[in-house]
């Protein structure tokens, strides 16, 4: 039995590849792993050009249902064949506030609507052969750049009306529609905040890793401390440093903020009374652990929610989300 069949004068030719292609599915001709007919054998059958069965051929791609196979075809990876979109989502790392956008994010979305999740780790390489090598291949692709430079001339092989960007926005992605935050004024204002409380302390201490942590974070941070002549010291570790009574820490990695409360512990330190600590990006835990850790951090689960809406709607704005101070105990 032919898997493609065109006879229908009234439906659009690249329609009736994709519905041929469907029903093989649900009537068990088509398999997972089944090689599909060949671009050329279709042509020459019904004498249509390549381009129209490509065109067919891509939007089962981007569906998530068939992959081509260079030099040996297209086969079929989904028998899922209700997937109206396929969505490329590339994050810098895995870790609870990921998986938080990540959940609030497809929550939103139309059930039909698959989202394949994919991570750079802060490698450039990494990062290059994912867009490369998924290019053409979803109907969105969601980019989170993190700390990455010159990563402009990679994403612009994507095309323009198909890509969003993620948290931060370089010089060469302004193009683009965007949810971001802003760093520097967002660290800033929290801080300001929390003014009073911070004057109660000798110095402050950033704990900064520049291969993840965005410049912008330090600028903020650096800007109050000058404005409000604070001593300060801007570390790229704390695990071979000692702390020291009346110094309050801001943690940016969750790793950072436990070495520091064991230091306390063992110094036999009061966590607000002898150092202050201010951690970065809410989690549940940090509810509760030494009766709560002052936290800034930017709502990701609304940054999900309006990512879902960009791309449902099909908006080309940048949307600003909010950097915001939860005060606990912990200074």
């Amino acid at each position: 039995m032919s898997i493609i069949s065109i006879k229908n004068i009234g439906v659009p030719i690249i329609k009736q590849i994709i519905n041929s292609v469907e029903l093989a599915v649900v009537n068990k001709i088509l398999k997972k792993g089944d090689k599909l007919p060949s671009v050329n054998s279709i042509r020459n059958k019904y004498s249509i050009s390549r381009d129209t069965v490509f065109s067919a051929y891509k939007k089962l791609k981007m569906r998530g249902i068939i992959q081509s196979v260079p030099g040996k075809g297209y086969y079929l990876i989904s028998e899922n064949i209700t997937t109206s979109k396929k969505i490329f989502l590339l994050f810098d790392e895995l870790n609870a506030f990921k998986e938080n956008l990540y959940n609030s994010f497809v929550s939103k979305l139309e059930p039909n609507i698959a989202v394949d999740v994919f991570f750079h780790h802060f490698n450039y390489d990494v990062f290059r052969n994912a867009i490369i090598n998924n290019n053409g291949n979803y109907s969105y692709y969601v980019i989170m750049p993190g700390n990455l430079n010159n990563t402009g001339p990679i994403i612009n092989f994507l095309p323009d009306k198909k890509v969003y960007i993620l948290d931060q926005i370089h010089d060469d992605l302004k193009k683009y529609p965007a949810i971001y935050q802003n760093f520097e004024k967002g660290i800033t204002d929290c801080l300001n905040e929390l003014r009073s409380k911070i004057l109660n302390y000798s110095k402050m201490i950033l704990v900064f890793d520049q291969l993840k942590q965005p410049e912008s974070i330090k600028k903020g941070f650096k800007a109050f401390c000058y404005n409000n002549k604070i001593q300060f010291e801007i570390l790229s570790s704390i695990e071979d440093r000692s702390i020291e009574k009346g110094n309050v820490y801001m943690l940016l990695e969750d790793s950072s903020l436990i070495s520091v409360i064991k230091k306390a512990k063992i110094k036999n330190m009061k966590i607000s009374n002898d150092i202050g600590i201010i951690s970065y990006n809410a989690t549940p835990l940090k509810e509760i652990i030494e009766n709560g850790i002052t936290v800034i951090s930017t709502d990701f689960n609304e940054m999900g929610i309006k990512l879902a809406e960009m791309i449902t709607n099909r908006l080309k704005v940048k949307i600003e989300n909010n950097i915001s101070l939860t005060l606990r105990n912990s200074v």
